[in-house]
């Protein structure tokens, strides 16, 4: 068990659960795509540099990207994306697969003028930011993959839910309230949904076809991605490297963003000028 500081906590928590009103730092904005009104948490003072795009993963939304998406934003523009039917974002009425959702993250880009973009994504987010990186090459500078999923040894229900469960006493207890409001958001059956469809997902077959330079981190206490998985991807992809995230489990950008940003940013910085 952690030993938790609980200043940590709530501002993790505040960060999490400000939308949609505005803070210091953060702002709401909606954009229609295709009909559907979709939510992203922007930083309201955009330094200069390639701005960064947070892919949640699955049944959540950009709320427990927001303790990484403050450390990211003194260094340049952050952009916390609910994917359509989570977070605050509409319901586009079918659950869409991981190439669907990678479309409309594209239509998305396409319609708030941005591109390419750095990528980050977390669990299913890295599933997705893969497909959009493969099949748009145009729109992604770079990619970081944060615990990706789902590891091929693994690749059922139970056993998915069996190493999430082994990881809950490293992750931040104050993320409780957080994926439950996610969960409501999004509703049983669409995550239960998307569950399956990232299972079905291969994301190793697709990684052959992303071109642009790619970040792989896992935490130190990461269960559901295993550092035996994290090397099987890393040897798929043309432009790799991996990173190990100190202390911190699967969702390194709630329960550790410091630690994470330390191995972010200057990856970002090496890869903006490529």
């Amino acid at each position: 068990m952690r030993d938790w500081n609980w200043k940590h906590l709530r501002e993790h928590y505040r960060l999490a659960a400000a939308a949609p009103r505005p803070d210091a730092v953060f702002e709401s904005r909606w954009t229609e795509v295709d009909g559907v009104r979709l939510h992203h948490r922007a930083s309201r003072e955009d330094p200069p540099g390639t701005p960064v795009l947070l892919v949640h993963g699955l049944a959540v939304s950009h709320r427990y990207m927001m303790p990484l998406a403050a450390r990211l934003a003194g260094s340049r523009p952050v952009r916390a994306l609910d994917l359509p039917g989570f977070g605050l974002s509409g319901d586009p009425g079918r659950v869409a697969d991981v190439d669907g959702l990678a479309g409309w993250i594209a239509a998305w880009l396409e319609a708030v003028g941005e591109g390419p973009v750095a990528v980050l994504g977390n669990s299913f987010g890295a599933q997705v930011a893969t497909a959009l990186a493969a099949e748009y090459p145009a729109l992604v500078k770079s990619l970081v993959l944060v615990g990706p999923t789902m590891d091929s040894a693994a690749a059922t229900k139970p056993r998915q839910i069996w190493r999430w469960l082994r990881g809950l006493p490293h992750e931040d207890p104050g993320q409780l309230p957080v994926i439950l409001r996610d969960l409501a958001d999004a509703g049983v059956r669409r995550a239960w949904r998307t569950f399956g469809i990232a299972l079905d997902d291969r994301i190793e077959q697709r990684l052959p076809a992303v071109k642009a330079p790619v970040l792989i981190a896992r935490g130190a206490k990461e269960t559901v991605a295993p550092q035996r998985w994290v090397r099987e991807l890393d040897r798929a992809l043309p432009r790799a490297e991996t990173a190990v995230v100190p202390d911190a489990p699967h969702d390194a950008n709630y329960t550790s963003p410091d630690e994470l940003a330390a191995l972010v940013i200057p990856f970002l910085e090496r890869t903006s000028a490529q």
